[in-house]
């Protein structure tokens, strides 16, 4: 049901996202009852400003409001910029962040590791490539990836 419900709000959001030429990078629907609450993280090439999230809130949350999108009408939405540590979500994704470092796990293991830290190095044929020292790079199937984040180099 959650799934539903994420998937007609994130609808809506890229409608409103997309006129303004900001990315919607991810949806979440959490708890249930009256404690709903609901997360959408946007983006843009010249990053998000707070004008970006309250656009993105009011014209979003007036929609699923009129539009009674989710049950009972009790929720909390939050619209954000997925910050520096990213998830990394998309096939494309792999490939706007070509050359910045990220943390992957893995579904099933490979050379017996399921976590592996590298520079991204790209997605070919729905394989990804990650650098993980000079030289040395792993490539996995993209479908084996359970989790993948941007990591903030300081």
């Amino acid at each position: 049901m959650k799934e539903g419900i994420a998937s007609k709000i994130e609808e809506i959001a890229q409608r409103v996202a997309g006129s303004e030429g900001i990315e919607v990078v991810e949806v979440e629907v959490k708890g249930g009852g009256m404690h709903r609450f609901v997360r959408i993280s946007i983006d843009k090439p010249e990053g998000v400003t707070h004008g970006d999230c309250e656009l993105v809130s009011q014209q979003v949350g007036t929609i699923l409001d009129v539009e009674d999108v989710v049950p009972g009408g009790r929720y909390t939405l939050e619209v954000s910029s997925p910050g520096v540590e990213r998830k990394l979500l998309k096939p494309q994704d792999y490939l706007r962040f070509q050359g910045k470092k990220a943390k992957i796990t893995l579904r099933d293991p490979l050379e017996g590791r399921r976590n592996w830290e590298g520079t991204l190095a790209g997605i070919e044929n729905g394989e990804v490539t990650v650098e993980t020292a000079p030289g040395q790079s792993i490539r996995f199937p993209l479908d084996n990836v359970q989790k993948a984040n941007l990591k903030f180099e300081w």
